[in-house]
Order: C-alpha cells, then sequence, then structure tokens
C-alpha cells in the first residue's frame, strides 16, 4: 500500500498514470473512517483504474476552534481499513504546512448563493474553507471522478459548481447516505456520542421520514411545525435549523411547485453536532 505525506511526491507518482490515460478516481476524506466512506471507495475501485483517498482534517472549514480539536484523527486506523478494502489503493495523509505552505487561509468563493444556505449561514466561512482545500487536492490528484456523500448534500452541490465556475474536467459522482442500522446517518462525529446517545440519535432520521411522508399532502408549513412539535418534545435535542429546499438551488422553499425538494436538519445532542438530509419527491 503505498501513503503519501507531501503532494510533490504524490503529483509525480500520479503523472505517468495521467500521461498513460489511466482514469483516476478520488475520494477526499477527513479520515476517522466508517463504512459509509468504503462504499465511496468501492465505487471508485469499481469504475476507475487506480484510487486515491485523501485524509486530511482542513483547518480552514471550521469555524469552531474546539470543533476543530475534538475531530477525531485515526490514520493507522484508517490505512489499516484501507487495506483491507484494497490494498491498491493510494493514500494521501499531507499535513496542513504541506497544504497550505504556510498561509493556513481560505479563498473567498461565490458559489452563486449556494453558500449563503443552511450550512453557510450558521458557519461563517465553511464553504470558503471546503473550496479552499477541494481545489487544491484536485489540482493535486487530477481525478477522473471524485465521490462524495450526500449526507453532506450541500457541500456535494458546492463542490459540483466549484467545478464549473473553476471549468475542471471532473466528474462529481454523488453517493447516498450510509446508515447504521438504526438509520443514524453515518459520520465520523458519532464517535463522540455515548452508546445512549447514539441510539437515541436514530430519532433524526425517523422524524425526517415522517416529515417526507406528511409532504406529500400536507403544507410546507404544516411539515415544519410538525417537526418543531417533535424536537420540542424531545428536549435532549437542540435544533440548529430544519428547512425544506429546492434541491439545485437550496433556497428555502415556501409553496410546492414542480421541482424537487430536500428535507435538511442540523441538531446538537449533547456537545455534537450531526446533520442529515432526506429527498421529499
Amino acid at each position: 500500500m503505498l501513503i503519501f505525506s507531501k503532494k510533490a511526491d504524490l503529483k509525480a507518482h500520479l503523472q505517468h498514470h495521467i500521461q498513460a490515460g489511466t482514469t483516476i478516481g478520488f475520494v477526499p476524506t477527513m479520515g476517522a473512517l466508517h463504512s459509509g466512506h468504503l462504499s465511496l471507495m468501492q465505487q471508485s475501485v469499481a469504475q476507475n483504474g487506480i484510487t486515491v483517498v485523501s485524509i486530511f482534517v482542513n483547518p480552514t472549514q471550521f469555524n469552531n476552534p474546539e470543533d476543530l480539536e475534538k475531530y477525531p484523527r485515526t490514520l493507522e486506523a484508517d490505512a489499516e481499513k484501507i487495506q483491507g478494502l484494497n490494498p491498491d489503493i493510494i493514500i494521501f495523509a499531507p499535513t496542513v504546512d504541506d497544504m497550505y505552505e504556510g498561509h493556513t487561509i481560505s479563498q473567498h468563493y461565490n458559489f452563486d448563493g449556494l453558500e449563503n444556505q443552511m450550512e453557510g449561514a450558521h458557519r461563517p466561512g465553511h464553504f470558503d474553507g471546503v473550496g479552499t482545500v477541494v481545489k487544491k487536492l484536485f489540482e493535486i490528484v487530477q481525478p477522473t471522478r471524485a465521490y462524495f456523500g450526500e449526507k453532506d448534500f450541500q457541500q456535494l452541490q458546492i463542490v459540483k459548481k466549484l467545478v464549473e465556475k473553476e471549468n475542471m474536467p471532473i466528474h462529481i459522482i454523488g453517493c447516498p447516505i450510509s446508515r447504521e442500522e438504526s438509520g443514524l446517518a453515518m459520520s465520523s462525529r458519532n464517535e463522540r456520542l455515548s452508546a445512549e446517545e447514539r441510539h437515541g440519535a436514530a430519532f433524526i432520521y425517523q422524524v425526517l421520514q415522517e416529515a417526507r411522508t406528511r409532504f406529500a399532502q400536507e403544507s410546507i408549513d404544516s411539515v415544519k411545525s410538525y417537526v418543531a412539535q417533535e424536537f420540542k418534545a424531545h428536549p435532549e435535542f437542540v435544533p440548529e435549523y430544519f428547512e425544506i429546499a429546492d434541491e439545485d438551488t437550496l433556497i428555502p422553499a415556501t409553496l410546492k411547485e414542480n421541482r424537487k425538494y430536500r428535507a435538511f436538519i442540523a441538531v446538537f445532542l449533547g456537545n455534537v453536532r450531526l446533520i442529515d438530509n432526506i429527498s421529499l419527491n
């Protein structure tokens, strides 16, 4: 198994593959890998000549220093999981200095308003950080295809917009949300939940499923009212937002039209922030 910690070394290694026309699949991660990440890698391996996985906790996308500090870093265990899946997968695990060359700041992006909704509104600068690191990674790896999970659906739309605006010849592939048996969306942050909290957190997905059922017959305001009441009855959860938005523009919907809609939620359980979403039609 090949593990690169310097971008110059990875670029040199990939150069002959690029010149030979080998298709490159890329799965960017922040580590603390779970089976959701591994499913992205499996899809990449099936669809490309070689696959690169990055493991990098990107400091510029955290607006909360404590969240950055507590983010799990498990490189050795991550490498073992990747080795078990497919030893031919290439790992890129750079340092912050190697990625940012001493200037750990974000580039500012205009994503046509996608960055102002939901996560963007509640985490100022977050998507500037995402855009900055993803662009750097794409320039290093030069992938044919890149794979992102739909749990971070807003991020997926942002990355598609980044590729469009930067005119990068990369096919962005969104992959379905992987869930635990309880329905809880898989996330590296789940590791910070107690066993009791993790079991109880399945409530988030149950509410989303009921919201989808109600959306078919009720108004948007009625669905939002239902969700608010459910969380009011479960005070261990502190909702940050619940939004029903157009899938393409991410603009919050007020009236149902002939569009594709998705429900988005962010909620705190203890001091752990969890996000999820579900397609409504």
